[in-house]
């Protein structure tokens, strides 16, 4: 039984009783009863409201779990990409072609690339700091890899 339910049958018990109206004992116990009414009431309207926001939180922890998975969980993606150091990375840095180490000086991050980038509009990927104004022909260092 519901409070709702329980709280109409308290005050159909009273009704029973046929108490004298306008005694005091009677006004009170009316009182109590219509308070209970209104307590069982909104306590079954915040029972909704919190059953409809769990589900709404189960919805979001969901959803954000998808968002988790494609943010952070990249270790097949880390397979192809060079992270800096081509000599611990899984990058296919060994395919021939000639590719050039700098070392960042704001983080101290070695930096590979190839001829295909453009070294003036190069960026340190572990700090963010723009590289391509310490780079020349002198400090380009081809490396068979």
């Amino acid at each position: 039984m519901e409070l709702t339910e329980k709280a109409a049958y308290i005050k159909g018990l009273a009704e029973g009783l046929a108490l004298d109206e306008t005694s005091a004992e009677a006004r009170l116990i009316k009182e109590l009863l219509a308070l209970c009414s209104d307590m069982a009431e909104q306590i079954s309207e915040m029972q909704e409201d919190m059953d409809d926001l769990g589900s709404y939180i189960e919805e979001i922890d969901e959803d954000l779990g998808d968002i988790e998975e494609i943010l952070f969980d990249n270790d097949d993606d880390d397979e192809d990409e060079c992270d800096g150091n081509c000599d611990s990375c899984f990058a296919d840095c060994d395919d021939g072609e000639d590719y050039y180490e700098i070392v960042c000086p704001s983080c101290g991050e070695t930096v590979c690339f190839d001829e295909s980038v453009n070294a003036e509009s190069l960026v340190c990927p572990a700090c963010g700091s723009p590289l391509g104004c310490i780079i020349d022909d002198d400090d380009k260092n081809p490396s068979e890899s």
